[in-house]
């Protein structure tokens, strides 16, 4: 074997391994140096070779050129419990015909290109093959982090559409853990049951590390974080309060005038006054002049948003108290159901003001969601989802 060859060799192959020839097609024959082995069963160390045997192994690619080592194992015989064995190559794994690198590449290849088809043909492999290396990696990935993870001091519970469930002809969702402190995604439970959640996260130590916890006003929601984290304090999503009157007030835009032309109107009623300009603030007050239920609606609506400007929690304790007594004296049935609303999730809504938390983050997460199921052009396995979502958000 020339110098360049030996060079190309110690660049190229397994640790312990020696190049015997540079054959043709790209295929290499090589053998492992050792003078003994250590036998599997009863880690005794053995010399007694009684037998050779040729393996071809797929190995990474050099410049997009297929490598192909054929390798001579030996076969040894232990003295001590009276079985063969074969050695163990480094770098691949025993009754394997890849090695742990060519595998990687698959994987880090599934990351870079749009499409499987490309890996396929990159490599010259099949697509059964490809999935189990890219999730044998992601799930190889997720042992590793839950080793060691615990709960955090703040988490955020949200939920997203996974797809219909074909069994049970009905919506199936997939909620999402967030990790405040750290700004990741934590854990993906497949369901939004509060049994499910329990049963799903039971695993995790460090329940009692939990103080903040914000959710969107989910009952289901409520009752796990009560049930499951004792000294957690739940905290209702900011987002989600202000847009508690959005649906009624879309509902009476609606009614007066539901036309494309009026679409401007609609984007002016649902942001905040504070953002209108004053041409904005001037057309949209002679709009709502000529409807005086969806006036009143605007006003409680931009009341919410004031509320939330507000900064201390004893200033906001008062100022709930003066808003949910104000919505007592209104005839309109949205109003009164929004101080039901609001009356039932009031220390959740107050304790906003104590944490600062939203579940902005999360809102970011199921965007994210969204693209790798656009991506993937949807999933047939909701575990692989999961496995892929959690890589992606973590």
């Amino acid at each position: 074997m020339t110098l360049p060859e030996m060079k190309l060799a110690e660049f190229v192959l397994l640790p312990e391994l020696k190049m015997l020839q540079c054959g043709a097609d790209s295929v290499w024959l090589c053998e492992k140096v050792s003078e003994l082995e250590v036998c599997p069963r009863c880690a005794s160390p053995s010399k007694c070779v009684y037998d050779h045997r040729w393996v071809f192994v797929r190995d990474e690619p050099v410049r997009g050129r297929i490598i192909k080592l054929k390798i001579l194992k030996r076969r040894f015989f232990c003295k001590s419990c009276r079985k063969p064995f074969t050695e163990p190559i480094p770098g691949v794994l025993p009754g394997r015909r890849t090695t742990q690198r060519f595998r990687a590449a698959i994987a880090d290849a599934c990351e870079k290109y749009t499409d499987l088809s490309r890996v396929r043909r990159e490599f010259r492999v099949s697509s059964h093959f490809i999935y189990q290396a890219h999730y044998e990696r992601l799930i190889l990935n997720l042992r590793e982090r839950e080793g060691t993870s615990h709960w955090p001091s703040a988490i955020g519970i949200d939920e997203h559409a996974y797809g219909k469930n074909k069994e049970f002809r009905r919506t199936q969702f997939v909620t999402t853990i967030v990790n405040h402190n750290k700004g990741k995604m934590f854990e993906a439970v497949i369901g939004k049951t509060q049994a499910e959640l329990e049963k799903a996260t039971s695993h995790i130590p460090g329940r009692e590390n939990v103080q903040w916890a914000t959710i969107d006003m989910c009952d289901p929601y409520r009752n796990f974080i009560r049930s499951f984290f004792p000294q957690a304090k739940i905290v209702a999503d900011k987002f989600h309060v202000l847009r508690l009157l959005t649906p009624s007030l879309l509902r009476k835009r609606k009614e007066i005038s539901g036309t494309r032309a009026d679409l401007r109107a609609k984007k002016l009623l649902l942001m905040s006054g504070k953002n209108l300009t004053y041409s904005e603030r001037l057309a949209l007050d002679r709009f709502l002049c000529r409807y005086p239920d969806m006036r009143e609606l605007y006003g409680w609506k931009e009341r919410m948003h004031s509320f939330y400007r507000i900064r201390g929690y004893g200033r906001a304790y008062e100022a709930y108290k003066r808003l949910v007594d104000d919505m007592s004296v209104s005839f309109l049935p949205e109003i009164r159901t929004l101080r039901k609303t609001l009356l039932k999730w009031k220390e959740e809504v107050l304790n906003y003001f104590s944490s600062n938390l939203t579940n902005a983050r999360l809102e970011g997460f199921n965007c994210k969601a969204s693209l790798l199921k656009r991506r993937a052009y949807g999933y047939r396995n909701i575990e692989n989802y999961r496995i892929q979502l959690l890589n992606a958000c973590s």
